[in-house]
């Protein structure tokens, strides 16, 4: 056998009656789904448990599997430390998965733990699925910072180990939806998050894999979701199969969104591959947008090229138009990567003899020393897309009403220190907004007063 099923749950720690304390009874359709989640589970008699979780060790770029025999946690940080959880883990499933997911280039392991006790996310789960004392082994395995299809090929790796060991296997996907739903939720509402978690749910309910690699990180990032990684990885464990799928509930009473879903293998279906059909949608995608490119969008994207490449800085190309030869001015590159920021590196006023030379410079750097990102690998360069800033005269202002994010970037200075905000960027939608971050950028504290300058900025994509 292979995978037997999976479900995905959430993980709110007041829906244990220790710490609910009577709370729990609002979200009692989450309750009673997950009841019914352990029950079918258990029905299953599954040798290993696996539970993707968000709050067990993540990092950026790695995929990290807990090592050791075995775990344990409580939830002394939520008031109910009397509440005890224990795990034992397979290893033999573990050290399988680390050599099948190194074969298929897929960062993960089980180096770098950080904290050995079992986390929330995994241990909500486990007290509903075995009433806090587990039939079987586990594996457990964090989130990263790396794309859709990253996760998804790591649950295609958990598929090839289930079924390579003989082991009947059930993915338990531990996540929450949106954390934005209500202005009296604890953190806060974001238009974005209703939106998130009925796309999301509407996934769940049809089995739909593909939208759940797809889904526009302009939706979901503001949504705050901490489950979508989760999911992913669930998804890829049943690559190339159909799926009985069904929502058991959802509700999000405290502004916290609740999902309980269930999926059960149902035959072999070549066309959800669905890893394989997203790259190509974006192979498309991309065609479309460099078929567009202008002269300096392809000056920056060939530099970076080259330069990721060789490691040396090409020389500028003989075509150039007289604007980028004849003019000086200051130039961000911006390098994206499936909708994300992947590197931007810029100057202010111009510190080269002409606009091609600014570019030139700036995408190296964008490409290979953006402190936030590691340099740009050369199997990165077929997803990246790239665009370039060119910065007018940036003039005095008094006062945050003379500008409008839409229109002007902005310059704070105060002292030594200065920070930079380009204009019309995703998410940055008001003046407050623009501000915080520019004088976060420069160290400045929120409410300190300080030098504003405006600038105007043609864009190139």
């Amino acid at each position: 056998m292979s995978i037997l099923m999976a479900a995905i749950v959430p993980h709110p720690p007041i829906i244990l009656p220790e710490i609910g304390r009577g709370q729990e009874r609002e979200i009692r359709k989450t309750s009673e789904a997950y009841l019914e989640i352990a029950r079918r589970v258990r029905e299953k008699k599954p040798e290993t448990i696996v539970v993707l979780s968000p709050h067990a060790t993540s990092y950026a770029d790695y995929f990290h599997i807990s090592p050791g025999a075995k775990a344990h946690g409580d939830f002394g940080q939520f008031g109910a430390k009397a509440v005890e959880v224990s795990a034992h883990y397979d290893e033999a499933f573990v050290k399988a998965l680390e050599l099948a997911a190194r074969r298929a280039g897929v960062p993960a392991g089980t180096r770098g733990e950080r904290d050995k006790t079992l986390d929330h996310g995994t241990m909500i789960p486990l007290a509903f699925l075995a009433q806090r004392e587990l039939p079987c082994a586990i594996v457990r395995i964090g989130l990263s910072g790396l794309d859709a299809t990253m996760h998804y090929r790591l649950g295609k790796c958990i598929k090839k180990v289930s079924e390579e060991l003989d082991r009947d296997t059930v993915i338990v996907a531990s996540g929450d939806l949106s954390h934005k739903l209500l202005e009296t939720g604890p953190y806060g509402f974001a238009a974005e998050g209703p939106v998130f978690d009925g796309l999301v749910t509407k996934a769940m309910a049809d089995g739909d894999f593909y939208s759940m690699l797809t889904f526009d990180p302009l939706i979901y990032e503001p949504a705050a979701e901490c489950g979508l990684g989760s999911f992913q990885i669930m998804a890829g464990a049943f690559d190339r199969q159909t799926v009985k799928s069904e929502l058991l509930s959802y509700e999000g009473p405290f502004g916290v969104g609740y999902a309980v879903a269930a999926f059960e293998p149902d035959g072999a279906d070549e066309a959800r591959a669905f890893d394989v059909r997203y790259q190509q949608s974006e192979r498309e995608r991309i065609g479309k947008v460099r078929a567009k490119e202008d002269a300096f969008v392809r000056l920056a994207r060939g530099t970076a090229e080259a330069f990721v490449t060789s490691g040396e800085t090409p020389p500028l190309p003989d075509d150039l138009p007289e604007e980028l030869l004849h003019t000086r001015a200051g130039v961000f590159v911006t390098l994206k990567a499936r909708g994300k920021l992947r590197g931007c590196i810029g100057t202010i006023s111009a510190v080269t003899e002409c606009v091609a030379e600014e570019i030139r410079r700036n995408a190296v750097s964008a490409c290979s020393a953006d402190p936030r990102f590691d340099p740009v690998a050369p199997d990165e360069l077929e997803g990246i897309t790239y665009s370039v800033d060119v910065l007018g005269d940036a003039e005095r202002i008094d006062s945050a009403d003379q500008l409008d994010p839409a229109r002007y970037g902005v310059i704070v200075t105060s002292g030594y220190r200065k920070g930079l905000l380009l204009p019309h960027l995703e998410g940055v939608d008001t003046v407050q907004e623009q501000l915080r971050i520019a004088k976060r950028k420069a160290g400045i504290p929120e409410n300190e007063r300080c030098r504003m300058e405006r600038f105007e900025v043609v864009r190139h994509t």
